[in-house]
């Protein structure tokens, strides 16, 4: 049975905003049964998640501010059918946090955690409503 959602986030390998967008994508997979596209896999074998891309609903989440997930590997997704309901940077949420240590590329600190916390539970608000009313929005 395929996943309702399909996440594709950034690979963000190389900055913290990247590892909070590979947590978010975790806690939304986990929250909601949804199936990861790794954006590497994706670029050299489409045809791996091209099912997945027409049957479910695309969650994008990005890191920082170069929008590789949107820009790049988006692009290939809605040429293979996917629909795009939702789109995140997680570097937005860095705005209300200023000056705040999030931590590195590859660990997030203790209020890491707690942003990817609340940009989970955001997403997960809207999930719901979507579920609710039976459509994305």
């Amino acid at each position: 049975m395929a996943s309702k959602y399909v996440i594709l986030p950034c690979n963000g390998l190389d900055k913290e905003a990247g590892c909070l967008a590979r947590e978010l994508a975790l806690k939304m997979a986990a929250a909601t049964g949804s199936e990861i596209i790794c954006p590497v896999l994706y670029q050299t074998a489409p045809s791996r998640y091209a099912p997945l891309l027409r049957e479910g609903s695309l969650v994008v989440i990005d890191g920082c501010a170069s929008r590789i997930a949107a820009n790049n590997d988006l692009k290939i997704s809605e040429h293979a059918g996917g629909r795009v309901v939702e789109m995140i940077r997680a570097v937005d949420a860095f705005r209300n946090h200023r000056g705040v240590d999030t931590g590195t590329a590859a660990h997030l600190t203790a209020a890491g955690w707690q942003i990817a916390d609340e940009l989970a539970a955001g997403l997960a608000g809207k999930v719901d409503r979507w579920y609710d009313a039976g459509e994305e929005q």
